[in-house]
């Protein structure tokens, strides 16, 4: 009987024991608590954008033929009149030498038609003191002008077909300085995708290369309709083109992440929504210095969004429920839960419209599981530290 009681008595304390162990472990907990701040901070709204040459020329044949040198590479840079490809002139050669032979020809046929004009008129000269004066009858001055009209009329011929062997032959010559095909522009060689051995000629759907001129370039984004009213309602100015002016510089994210080193100015917009995208098209100037961004890149448009003297937790001390954003402030070592309403977030921190106020405490972080009303130990923590420790994944 009394070992039972003993045995009783030790599961008794064994007992307490073990819940008074339970209460402490389910006692209040550390968390990270930050005081709310406001901060001048930029964010960005980010739309994809297609980078051009300022000038982009398709170059083409001017006249039918066979490639037989393609005498640069892609990506070369080449200035205006280099150049680029030439083309079979055999039967070209051929046709500029005999029409040159045909204005040699010409040009003879005129003297000697001159020749006979001058010829024609002497006699109509010296026949008509003769007439005059009865030595000779009418009928001979008569003759003598008429062969001098034939004369001219054979000249006048003459002088035709010498102007048509001429245009002949400037044509013919053209066309064999069109089979050297030359650089519109200067500025970097795109795809070469016709070789040696290529028939082509000027109504061809496919150019030989374009040529871009990429000193500076140009990046086309678009905004929907929706964002393009929001842009209209936000920026300074009383017409298009006075907020066009007053808009902030934007940034270039190529697509490897990184950004751009220099920034570029919104210089126009078609002004009109496209029927079929429901778009509208914005064009950024950048300067290209050292030539890193060609035709056909892509990219990404940055615009900034300012925010100045704007309340801001970082993101860690938010979560989401049903679309509703909330926090946990700390009033009394109690976790209390607290919608707020979203601005934006930048940086790994959110910016808030409203339901926080600048100093109130809040819990930064590890706030998965934690339920309203919990008891916590305050563990305060520097607000940058916090958010600069999370670092943006690409």
């Amino acid at each position: 009987m009394k070992n039972r009681l003993l045995m009783i008595l030790f599961s008794s304390l064994a007992v307490l024991s073990c819940k008074k162990g339970d209460e402490k472990k389910d006692g209040p907990k550390p968390y990270p608590v930050v005081a709310v701040e406001t901060k001048n901070v930029t964010g960005y709204d980010e739309y994809p954008a297609a980078i051009r040459g300022i000038v982009n020329n398709d170059v083409r044949a001017k006249i039918q033929g066979y490639i037989t040198q393609v005498l640069v590479d892609e990506g070369q840079y080449v200035t205006a009149g280099q150049p680029l490809f030439r083309l079979e002139t055999n039967a070209l050669s051929e046709t500029a030498d005999a029409a040159k032979s045909g204005v040699s020809a010409a040009q003879a046929n005129v003297q000697a038609s001159r020749a006979a004009v001058s010829a024609a008129q002497v006699e109509v000269n010296k026949l008509k003191p003769l007439v005059e004066k009865n030595i000779i009858s009418n009928v001979q001055l008569q003759t003598a002008v008429a062969n001098l009209a034939k004369a001219q009329a054979q000249l006048s011929q003459a002088v035709a077909s010498q102007q048509q062997a001429s245009a002949s032959y400037k044509s013919a010559k053209a066309s064999v300085d069109y089979s050297i095909i030359r650089a519109p522009i200067s500025g970097v060689v795109g795809k070469l995708p016709l070789k040696v051995g290529s028939l082509v000629g000027p109504s061809d759907a496919t150019a030989l290369t374009t040529i871009s001129d990429t000193r500076s370039v140009y990046a086309y984004f678009s905004m929907n309709e929706k964002e393009y009213l929001n842009f209209l309602e936000k920026s300074v100015g009383a017409t298009v083109p006075e907020k066009i002016r007053n808009l902030p510089l934007v940034e270039l994210k190529l697509a490897n992440g990184s950004l751009y080193p220099e920034k570029g100015k919104i210089e126009v917009t078609t002004g009109q929504i496209d029927a079929a995208t429901g778009t509208i098209q914005f064009r950024v100037g950048f300067s290209n210095p050292t030539k890193l961004l060609s035709n056909g890149n892509s990219g990404t448009i940055r615009f900034p969004k300012f925010y100045n003297n704007a309340i801001v937790v970082p993101e860690t001390a938010t979560y989401e429920q049903q679309g509703i954003v909330y926090l946990f402030k700390v009033e009394k070592d109690t976790a209390k839960n607290s919608v707020i309403e979203v601005q934006d977030r930048v940086n790994n921190m959110v910016v808030v419209k409203s339901g926080i106020n600048k100093g109130e405490k809040i819990i930064a972080a590890g706030i998965g599981g934690l339920k309203p009303g919990t008891a916590v130990i305050s563990k305060p923590v520097k607000f940058d530290s916090l958010v600069q420790s999370v670092k943006p994944i690409f």
